[in-house]
């Protein structure tokens, strides 16, 4: 039903960071030189994630029936997957219209929305999926009468870490200024990376890691095996991911020992992260001990989580 995790050669790292994305449903975002497998990791995501309930099937059912897209049946119980071009306006993200319908968003409800080439999107567009991650739902307004969406989905997102795309490749290849990293970069705003709760870096790998006669990577059952033990222990916990708890419970289920509260406290001050982001760190943190099948958040754990903030902590090569 879905492509297999076992495609992919290497990148071990972004195996890792797509597998704590799926346990936690955190957004996630890579960021590597063309053909280092982004696309590749991010198809392989809904294979990870626990298959949704009847409740959720019908919910996303509903969706596509008023979309004027119709149903595809043989896509009963799977999650979608949503890839719209970068070129996509605001209006086919949020959805809209005369009589508005529902957009790409809300046709991702539960399940995963794919933006790749991230930095080329429109501010806009992008701005407008500050809401939604929130809450869960799109609000369109139009003069006559206002209209809402379920819009709960997964953001994984792609881009290149430089307009050449080679940035900080062994090749030296990249031939773009720091200025121009720093503008390519900047057209993320902060409050939309702040939502992004794993970063990482996606690296070329050597020809040798990509022969078809290399050990094979772990396969989709292996490491979905790992994400539904960690979501049990979630929604037994809290009835529901990590990366929807709120303030409260993130306080409640996400407490950290002394001195690993000290260490976040100084990675916020150094990185000046906002409270946003100490929040999303600790429920990363939270996942990480979930899939280890520990009951307390560890040093580790929190090390790891605030690695994944590559954006916050990685200045722009020159």
């Amino acid at each position: 039903r879905y492509p297999d995790l076992s495609d992919v050669r290497g990148q071990a790292a972004a195996r890792r960071a797509l597998e704590v994305a799926a346990a936690g449903a955190h957004p996630l975002l890579f960021i590597g030189p063309p053909g280092c497998g982004k696309t590749l990791l991010a198809s392989r995501l809904p294979g990870l994630l626990p298959e949704p309930s009847e409740a959720e099937a019908l919910e996303t059912a509903a969706v596509h029936s008023v979309s004027g897209q119709g149903l595809d049946l043989s896509r009963w119980r799977q999650r979608p997957f949503r890839a719209p071009h970068h070129l996509a306006s605001a209006v086919a993200v949020t959805g809209g219209g005369g009589n508005p319908r529902p957009g790409e968003v809300s046709l991702a409800h539960n399940g995963v929305l794919f933006l790749d080439e991230l930095a080329e999107w429109s501010r806009h567009a992008l701005e407008t999926l500050r809401q939604p991650m929130e809450s869960g739902l799109i609000t369109i307004s139009r003069a006559a009468r206002q209209s809402e969406f379920p819009a709960r989905f997964q953001l994984v997102a792609a881009m290149n870490p430089c307009p050449c795309g080679w940035a900080g490749d062994p090749s030296g290849r990249c031939g773009c200024s720091a200025e121009a990293v720093a503008r390519y970069r900047g057209k993320l705003s902060g409050p939309l990376l702040d939502r992004i709760d794993v970063q990482l870096a996606v690296p070329r790998l050597p020809p040798s890691e990509l022969r078809p006669d290399g050990p094979p990577g772990e396969s989709t059952t292996t490491v979905r095996a790992r994400v539904l033990a960690a979501r049990e222990r979630q929604l037994r916990r809290a009835g529901r991911p990590n990366a929807q708890l709120d303030q409260a419970q993130t306080e409640r289920d996400c407490a950290l020992q002394p001195k690993d509260r000290l260490l976040l406290e100084r990675a916020i001050e150094q990185l000046q992260l906002s409270a946003r982001a100490l929040h999303r760190i600790q429920r990363v943190a939270r996942t990480l001990a979930d899939l280890a099948g520990e009951e307390c958040i560890g040093t580790a754990h929190v090390a790891e989580a605030i690695g994944y903030r590559l954006l916050d902590r990685a200045a722009p090569p020159a």
